[in-house]
């Protein structure tokens, strides 16, 4: 009985030439005969890595304009029985399923195809494709290319339908088995229908190829015979015709396991049990880092999943096997400044001798964001400036492993830094700040290192431009008095420069000044840092990626304090690091801190600076006594006033905002308030 004008599983015929199924004995027998090559060992292959780069080529292999030189290395040459080659396929793939029978020879049609057109784009400008054209007998298709557009037009036809049935075939194979058995009626029907499509799809590949094969050593008058064009449009014709019926079959199929709304539930308790699968395997052991890896990054087993960033080419995952691999995970709004900081990290990392780990870029996409040319540029452009490992593509990502991200490493907008070991076990969810702070001096990145480092810290000027101007080291060795200032006053710049000049003349001490900018109004910083250098007020940092370092290394210091439960009470560089943020949301106003050597540092705002500076002769005499920066700091004491107004700005970060922060001043719980900004400058 028919149903939805379709044919049931046991009297659905083999498509004829008028574009009906089978139905006579004859091709009872031939449908017989096909069955018969099929013997599966049970092998699961997972064939949809492959059919994208299939896709790929043949996408690439017909360009609308054809100008080039088209050939296939087919093994059935022009007259051989299409039939006798088809079989003789079918029982070369005779142990795999019917979806990866159809990937297997689409493949091996593909990489031929592809190589051709490879020679026709390549001919005009390469002398290795245009000799090989020539070895090939092909001049004559390359003169009368145009002539032959309607066999080329009715082959990429094929080509298309050809797809069409393959990729519906490996979408029958994908459906959840629990939901849907080979005994239910669509599904059964469908299992009846892809025999016949297995076959007319590998009789299509071996017709293209051999059409192509015939045409060459023939002379102009048989290439512009219409027949041939007109056998490829009639297998066209039979191929789209299984497509649609197929495809009837999928669409019922759907509809009983209940798509879209018990499918998507279907699907979320797949991706359920892949999350809760990660969990497990980051709690057991292991003997190296592949088994992790390939469950992060590599779920659909493709052979080649990242992209070298040295040299721009697919890799295997075994390139990452037993190294330690710093997972750098983002979504695609990576801040310029973060990604040339991190290059010159780990540029830095592959002269040294005595670290060596790899970096992988893995892309968080949000499945609902969509993925258009414009986000798909987005993130090429990131990809190809990135000088180590990127994942091929961001939808490779299983949303399980997205969500294990977000729900266990706690990713939110931020860049993180997951370490693993060799072995694959998580050292650090975060290395971001440790790196940010000690660059590749915190290796292995462990957060046992990062205690460690912290332990041997203390506040001195190197803490804070570490890895940012060598002059200033230079400077300290040489024993002058430092002065680091801030702020977007410019007005308070010129006074206060003039006069800590005056002073350091007067006092008889070597002062070298820069100026540091601001952590925000970029613009504003940019402008001020034009006057400095035009007015020769002081040393500043023409490069304001510079800038944006020396603040945003405060942060991270900031940060993996918190990380490990610092404040500011109980810990003597909480309470100077978060001074020093404090200036920067002062609302612009200036500031400096004064340092000589390693450890003598003084600090204060500008208003309070800049008076201790004009009141010079009122400690003067104390200053030859003790020392011109024990006096400065004594006397900016004696200015202290408990009336103050303390701001300190934090940026969100992944593991929230701690619920209590003391003034680094007077030392009483600050106020909490929230702030949204949205700043283009």
């Amino acid at each position: 009985m028919a149903t939805t004008g379709y044919q049931t599983a046991k009297t659905q015929p083999m498509v004829k030439r008028d574009g009906r199924m089978f139905s006579t004995s004859e091709d009872a027998a031939m449908l017989k005969q096909i069955q018969a090559t099929h013997s599966p060992d049970g092998l699961e292959v997972d064939v949809k890595p492959l059919l994208t780069v299939i896709d790929e080529i043949l996408k690439r292999a017909t360009p609308p304009d054809i100008t080039g030189v088209i050939n296939l290395a087919c093994r059935c040459s022009s007259g051989a029985d299409a039939h006798s080659t088809t079989m003789a396929i079918l029982n070369l793939v005779s142990s795999q399923k019917w979806e990866a029978k159809l990937v297997t020879s689409l493949a091996a049609f593909a990489v031929n195809h592809g190589e051709f057109w490879l020679i026709a784009q390549l001919y005009a400008t390469n002398p290795l494709a245009k000799a090989i054209a020539l070895l090939k007998q092909l001049p004559d298709i390359l003169v009368h290319s145009h002539s032959l557009k309607s066999r080329f037009d009715a082959i990429t036809n094929l080509i298309k339908a050809i797809l069409d049935v393959t990729k519906c075939v490996v979408e029958f194979n994908e459906l959840p088995s629990q939901y849907i058995s080979d005994e239910t009626p669509p599904m059964s029907a469908a299992i009846a229908l892809i025999p016949t499509a297995a076959y007319w799809t590998i009789r299509s590949m071996v017709a293209c190829a051999s059409q192509i094969t015939s045409l060459l050593g023939m002379s102009y008058e048989h290439m512009t015979a219409t027949a041939e064009a007109w056998e490829l449009s009639s297998l066209a014709h039979k191929v789209r015709n299984i497509h649609g019926h197929l495809m009837a079959q999928l669409a019922l199929c759907h509809q009983h396991i209940g798509e879209p709304f018990e499918l998507l539930e279907v699907y979320e308790r797949k991706h359920d049990d892949y999350f809760r699968m990660l969990v497990r395997l980051f709690q057991t052991p292991h003997l190296d880092n592949l088994k992790i890896l390939k469950v992060l990054i590599n779920s659909k087993d493709d052979p080649l999943p990242l992209v070298d960033g040295n040299t721009k080419t697919r890799v295997g995952i075994e390139v990452l096997s037993r190294k330690i691999v710093l997972l750098l995970i983002s979504d695609l709004d990576l801040s310029p400044e973060e990604l040339i900081i991190l290059s010159h990290i780990y540029q830095e990392e592959r002269q040294r001798t005595d670290t060596h780990y790899e970096v992988v870029w893995i892309p968080v996409v949000e499945r609902s964001m969509p993925w258009n040319e414009g986000t798909k540029l987005k993130f090429e452009q990131l990809q190809s400036s990135m000088p180590w490992y990127t994942v091929h593509g961001p939808l490779a990502i299983e949303p399980a492993v997205t969500k294990y991200i977000k729900e266990v490493w706690h990713f939110q907008k931020k860049m993180l830094l997951v370490v693993l070991d060799p072995r694959g076990k998580v050292t650090c969810r975060n290395a971001y700040h440790m790196i940010w702070i000690w660059r590749n001096m915190a290796y292995p990145f462990a957060t046992a290192k990062e205690v460690e480092l912290w332990k041997e810290e203390t506040w001195r000027l190197e803490l804070l431009v570490d890895g940012i101007d060598p002059n200033i080291l230079d400077w300290i060795s040489q024993g002058k008095f430092i002065c680091l200032y801030g702020g977007e006053d410019i007005e308070w710049i010129r006074r206060f420069t003039t006069l800590a000049k005056s002073v350091a003349q007067t006092a008889g001490i070597s002062l070298e000044m820069v100026y540091v900018g601001r952590s925000s109004s970029r613009e504003k910083v940019r402008k001020i840092v034009e006057t400095i250098m035009r007015e020769q007020l002081s040393h500043t940092w023409p490069d304001l990626i510079s800038i944006w370092y020396f603040w945003a290394r405060l942060e991270s210091m900031l940060h993996s304090k918190m990380q490990h439960g610092k404040m500011a009470e109980n810990d003597l560089l909480m309470q100077e690091i978060m001074t020093m943020l404090s200036f920067d949301g002062n609302d612009g106003g200036g500031w400096a801190l004064i340092s000589r050597g390693t450890t003598e540092l003084g600090r204060s705002k500008g208003d309070t600076v800049e008076r201790s500076f004009r009141e010079f002769p009122v400690w003067e005499e104390e200053s030859k006594e003790i020392g011109f920066l024990p006096a400065l700091v004594d006397h900016l004491h004696k200015l202290h006033t408990p009336e103050h107004c303390s701001r300190l700005i934090l940026p969100g970060i992944s593991g929230g905002i701690p619920e209590t922060v003391v003034c680094a001043e007077c030392g009483r719980p600050m106020e909490k308030f929230f702030m949204y900004r949205c700043c283009t400058d």
